[in-house]
Parts: C-alpha cells; sequence; structure tokens
C-alpha cells in the first residue's frame, strides 16, 4: 500500500474558517512584525487553500524543516532575543504559517486553532486598551465556529455554529467574571512582560533637536490622564516636568542619565499652596517620571529626584502605571550659588551659532541686568516676525543662527533653544526642560488628558538670589499656546496659522466620550489591584478579607455557577416527554417479530403483515388503528387504554 502524499479535498469545508480565524488573531501583530512574517503568512495560507482546492502534494519533509530553521534565524535576526512579546509573537504567526504547509487532518488543525488562541492572548499582552475587548470577543467568537465547523458534520449550517459558540461563550461570562472579581489579586500581574523593544514608542525621547517635538504635534496618543484633588490649575500653570537637558553641541541638547540625588530636595525651597493629584501614566519604555512644575512628592516605588529636579524610576516604565504626587506651583530652585556648576549650564561649542552669541552680547551689554535682558530678548520674539509653526523648515549645522536670522519660523523646541543659547553666549545660566503643557480637561469624566501633541519645551535660566526660574519663549510668540493649550487653539481657531485644523464639535464630543470610557475601563478593570479587590470584598460584608477568604468564596461562587448553568443546560437538552403510544406500538413490533422497513409508515407495516400471514390480520388491523387514533387525534388519551388492551391480548401467529 502506498504512502498517500496529497491532499484529499477532506478539508475543503473547514479549512476557510481554520484560516480566517488565523488571520483575525493575527491582525493586532501585523504592525509590530516584520514585513516579510506577513508576507510568509499570506502566502501560506493562500497556497494551503489552492493545495486543497486542487489536490496537489504538500511540500516534501525536508522542504519544511529548511524553512522551519531559515524563519527562526530570521526571527532572530530580526529582533536579536527570542524571548518576549515580539520575538514570542513572530514566532507563533511563522510557525502557524509552517503548520498550514503540513496539515493533513483535522487533528493539525486543532494545532492551528490553539495557536490561534496563543495569538489572540500575546495581542492582549501588547494592547489592553478597550477595543481589545471587542477584539477579544470576536476572534473568541471565530476560533469557535471554526472549531465546530471542523468537528462537527459537514452539513452543519454556518448560522447553527456562530449560535453555539455565541451561548458557549454566554455560559461560560460569569465563571469568567467570577474569576476575576475573586481570583487574588497580586501587586504585579503575571501577565505584565515588557513590551518588545524593536516596537517605537511614541513620545518624548532623552535628546532634542530641531523637529524632534514637532513631529509629536500630529499625534493624538495619550500620554497620561491627571485627576486632582482639589481645584484644578489653569492651562498657563500645566507644566509637566521631564527630563532636564543641559549639553549643547550647537543643534541638539541632551541631557544626564536618570541618577539619583538624594540632596535634590534640599536645595529646593516649597512656597504657597501645594497641588495634589493622581497620574495614571502610559507606558513610555523611559524612566521618566512626569510631575507638575515643581514636585515635592511622588508615591511611585523606586522613584527618586535627578540632580535637576527632575523625577525618574529605577526601571523603564514598560507597563502603565498610576501613583499620587503632590507639586508646589511656587518655588525657589538653587537660590544659592554655593554648589552651582556654573560651567555645565555657561557651555557652548565652539566655532558654532556666531551670529546669535554676537547678537546676544550686544543685547546684554545694552540691557541693565539679567532680567532686562531677559525682557529684552522676549520682547523681540514678540514684536519682531517670528511665527510659531508645526511645519518649521529643516535646519543645518548652525541650526540657532538660521532660525534666528533667516527662516524665523520655528516651534516649542526651535525659541527653547535659541533663548538658551542666547543666554549662556550673555553669561547667564540656562538649561532645557522637556515635558508636556497644558492638557484638555474632559467634564465627562473630571480629568485632564495630556497628549503626545501637548509635548513641550522651555528653559530655565538662573539669575542670583532667585535661582532657578522658568521662562518659556513660546509664550512670548504664541500666548494662545500656553494659556489654551494644543487643544484649546485648535477648537478656538487660534491654531489655524500654527497649521492645525479644527476638528468638527461632534467629532470631539465623541473623542471626550471615548476618552473617559477608556479611563474607566482602565480604572476598573486594568487597575483591578490588590487595594481595589479588598475594598470590594469589605464592601461585600468580609472583614479584613485574606487569600484564603476569597479562595473559598471563589471556589463557592464557581460551584454555584456551575450548578446553575448545568441545570439550564439539563432543562434545554432534556429528552422527550414519555410517548405511552410509542411503546405500546414497539412492544407490539416486538411481539410481531418483524421490524418495520426505514420510512415505512404504520399503515404500509400493517399491510405487509398481512400478506406475509406471519400475524392475525384483524389484530393488526386493531392496533393500527388505536395507535393512529392514539398518536394523531385529538381524542388519542381515550384511545390508549384499548391500545394496551389490544396490545397485551395479542399473541403471536394467526
Amino acid at each position: 500500500m502506498s504512502r498517500r502524499s496529497g491532499t484529499d479535498g477532506s478539508l475543503l469545508a473547514s479549512l476557510p474558517w481554520t484560516l480566517l480565524a488565523l488571520a483575525f488573531s493575527l491582525l493586532p501583530h501585523v504592525p509590530f512584525l516584520p514585513i516579510w512574517i506577513t508576507v510568509a503568512f499570506i502566502v501560506c495560507a493562500g497556497g494551503r487553500w489552492l493545495v486543497e482546492l486542487r489536490r496537489w502534494r504538500l511540500p516534501p519533509a525536508w522542504m519544511r524543516i529548511a524553512l522551519s530553521l531559515a524563519c527562526f534565524i530570521g526571527v532572530l535576526a530580526s529582533y536579536e532575543a527570542v524571548s518576549g512579546v515580539g520575538p514570542g509573537s513572530a514566532l507563533l504567526a511563522i510557525m502557524a504559517a509552517l503548520k498550514l504547509m503540513e496539515t493533513r487532518q483535522r487533528r493539525d488543525q486543532f494545532v492551528l486553532l490553539f495557536i490561534s488562541i496563543f495569538l489572540v492572548m500575546a495581542a492582549l499582552l501588547r494592547e489592553q486598551h478597550l477595543w481589545s475587548l471587542l477584539y477579544l470577543f470576536i476572534a473568541l467568537l471565530i476560533t469557535m465556529t471554526a472549531w465546530l465547523q471542523m468537528a462537527t458534520r459537514e452539513n452543519r449550517r454556518l448560522s447553527d455554529s456562530f449560535r453555539t459558540s455565541a451561548r458557549l461563550m454566554l455560559y461560560s461570562a460569569p465563571l469568567m467574571l467570577a474569576m476575576w472579581v475573586f481570583f487574588p489579586r497580586i501587586a504585579t500581574p503575571f501577565w505584565a512582560v515588557p513590551i518588545d523593544t524593536s516596537a517605537g514608542t511614541t513620545g518624548l525621547s532623552d535628546t532634542m533637536s530641531p523637529g524632534d517635538i514637532s513631529s509629536l504635534s500630529a499625534s493624538d496618543a495619550l500620554a497620561f490622564r491627571v485627576q486632582f484633588a482639589d481645584a484644578v490649575p489653569p492651562p498657563r500653570d500645566r507644566y509637566w516636568r521631564g527630563l532636564v537637558l543641559h549639553r549643547f553641541n550647537g543643534r541638539s541638547w541632551t541631557g544626564l542619565e536618570a541618577t539619583p540625588d538624594w540632596g535634590a530636595r534640599k536645595r529646593i525651597e516649597y512656597l504657597g499652596e501645594p497641588v495634589a493629584y493622581t497620574v495614571t501614566l502610559e507606558p513610555t519604555g523611559q524612566q521618566w517620571v512626569f510631575a507638575l512644575d515643581i514636585p515635592y512628592e511622588v508615591t511611585l516605588e523606586r522613584t527618586f529626584m535627578g540632580p535637576q529636579q527632575q523625577m525618574a524610576r529605577a526601571q523603564p516604565i514598560d507597563q502603565r502605571i498610576a501613583y499620587a504626587a503632590v507639586s508646589y506651583p511656587r518655588y525657589r530652585v538653587e537660590h544659592a550659588a554655593g554648589r552651582l556648576p556654573r560651567s555645565w549650564y555657561l557651555h557652548l561649542p565652539e566655532n558654532s551659532n556666531p551670529r546669535t552669541l554676537q547678537l546676544a552680547r550686544e543685547l546684554r551689554e545694552q540691557a541693565g541686568n539679567d532680567q532686562d535682558f531677559i525682557d529684552e530678548v522676549l520682547r523681540r520674539f514678540h514684536e519682531q516676525e517670528y511665527f510659531y509653526t508645526l511645519q518649521p523648515p529643516a535646519l543645518g549645522r548652525d541650526a540657532v543662527d538660521e532660525f534666528l536670522f533667516e527662516s524665523r519660523r520655528g516651534f516649542c523646541e526651535h525659541y527653547a533653544s535659541a533663548f538658551a543659547v542666547m543666554m549662556r553666549a550673555a553669561g547667564v545660566p540656562s538649561r532645557v526642560v522637556l515635558g508636556y503643557q497644558g492638557g484638555e480637561w474632559n467634564p465627562l469624566g473630571n480629568h485632564l488628558t495630556v497628549r503626545q501633541s501637548d509635548a513641550h519645551a522651555w528653559t530655565e535660566v538662573w539669575l542670583e538670589q532667585r535661582g532657578w526660574v522658568r521662562v518659556d519663549p513660546t509664550a512670548a510668540v504664541a500666548p494662545e499656546r500656553i494659556e489654551d493649550g494644543m487643544s484649546g487653539a485648535m477648537i478656538n481657531g487660534s491654531g489655524a496659522s500654527w497649521g492645525l485644523n479644527a476638528p468638527a464639535m461632534w467629532l470631539h464630543n465623541l473623542t471626550l466620550t471615548w476618552d473617559i470610557l477608556n479611563a474607566q475601563w482602565n480604572d476598573w478593570v486594568l487597575g483591578y489591584g490588590p487595594d481595589k479587590q479588598f475594598s470590594f470584598m469589605e464592601w461585600l460584608g468580609m472583614d479584613e478579607p485574606d487569600w484564603q477568604q476569597m479562595v473559598l468564596t471563589l471556589i463557592g461562587v464557581v460551584m454555584f455557577l456551575v450548578a446553575l448553568i448545568s441545570l439550564l443546560l439539563i432543562r434545554r437538552y432534556r429528552p422527550p416527554a414519555t410517548d405511552t403510544a410509542a411503546q405500546l406500538y414497539a412492544r407490539f413490533v416486538r411481539k410481531v417479530g418483524v421490524q418495520p422497513a426505514r420510512g415505512e409508515t404504520p399503515l404500509e407495516y400493517a399491510a405487509r403483515l398481512k400478506d406475509s400471514d406471519t400475524a392475525d390480520p384483524q389484530a393488526v388491523d386493531d392496533v393500527t388503528a388505536l395507535y393512529l387514533q392514539s398518536r394523531y387525534s385529538s381524542k388519542g388519551d381515550s384511545a390508549l387504554p384499548q391500545l394496551a388492551t389490544a396490545v397485551n391480548n395479542y399473541r403471536n401467529g394467526r
């Protein structure tokens, strides 16, 4: 007997659903996968369908082994690792593609559907936004439907499989909900694995060059949300401090690594009333912790203040985190010059931006003091032809010179960089601060939404007896940017001159609604940690709940739900009520000893018995008439006793 090497078309009906389940599961991974993996999956899926349709042979084993080895090396070369969400997802995707090329039987399709479920779980490790719930529901529905289409008879209708899949998910929903509520939470969820480092992360980087921040202005990606304990600070006071940059190479600014400075707080004099708030920060892949200028306290673990009053965490922020913070809008920083490393904040590269340096020195000589010099520079930005735009022209080597004397068009990083260079040229210590400014207040959720488009750069100058003072040169050019924020400027129309298009009001309201839904999702579902679980258990009546109480409660609730669902299933699939007439007729057939043929009616059966002389014709007629009357007549119940008597009195033979 020769070994079968081709396909027989037996998977033709179920294979499309398996391919659809795999494709839908893979969909969220596509933006993060190397393009060759997506192309390989499409080629393998299309090729496998043609193989089944045309009854072609599958690729030989040596070719599949060679392809598997080549793909593994390809993933390793793309990610330089095989662990983590990114490489793991890539391996699952390429595994599904190659498994298609050896799928012969339905058991192979089972393996493919298992891979589909793993792909869904891997997608949830990467993204846990609200839309993930819809993706999870549809992906599982398609996978279960594919499972039923493969496992049941070929003539099963697709609508029946869909209904069965939906019903099974509905039955399992209470169990999933009970597991989610009562399963003991730990401080760090086990699924909080780092995101793949090969994927680009939207947000601020640790360097600033002309065009870096303006490229973020078109991004609506969420940076963080803030809830204030009391009054909300006005937009002009919403400076969210992040990185501090002090090295300048003539074009780009860089800063210090995130290192703790235990004496940093001692150089701050906090004034006025504090502002308390809670920040929910999206993953950044960096260590910087954003807080209102200037932070006093942050509750996030392993967080410290750096030597330039910037907050940072010991580990990169690779998952969504929430922390409470307290800031003082009024402060004095390093107003005593004893420890100030002036050379850090006065250094300028040689032979760089000579026209800017000459202008700054001339203005400083004309001014009476440092403050008058600062005011003069700001006045020039405000009164002369300088423009704030989101599409600044490209700049060359002497970027500040080209900006100040030629293009005169720039975003916040252009003005912050030029201002800081002019200060240093005149002997005033200066540095650049990166962070966010403003944010949009969402009245539906009573929180502030800060997006990547709110990224901002400003400067700090050091003045005798005053210390570091914040100066935002962007406010001299485009005061609406500071007073209203980016979103406010778009809505009131002032952002049109910067290159911003005002959104339709209905679309804007829809965005706010979606934002509050996502905030609630993050708060109540993704943020359901140990603290909220304990609070909920106490609300249910548990005194000082511990994990043993919750496990016992979970077991009890699950057992109750299983019993309830079982009763529903028993009620739905219970056997039909006892048919006495059918039982009596079956007893009559057993006495006669001749089985009815398939599809044979009682009258045809009776005629065959009478023709064969194996039974008393009159008795056969009596039993048949009483049986038909019992089952199909409106007076059937009254005929049942007569049918029972006739069957009991029947004796085989004529």
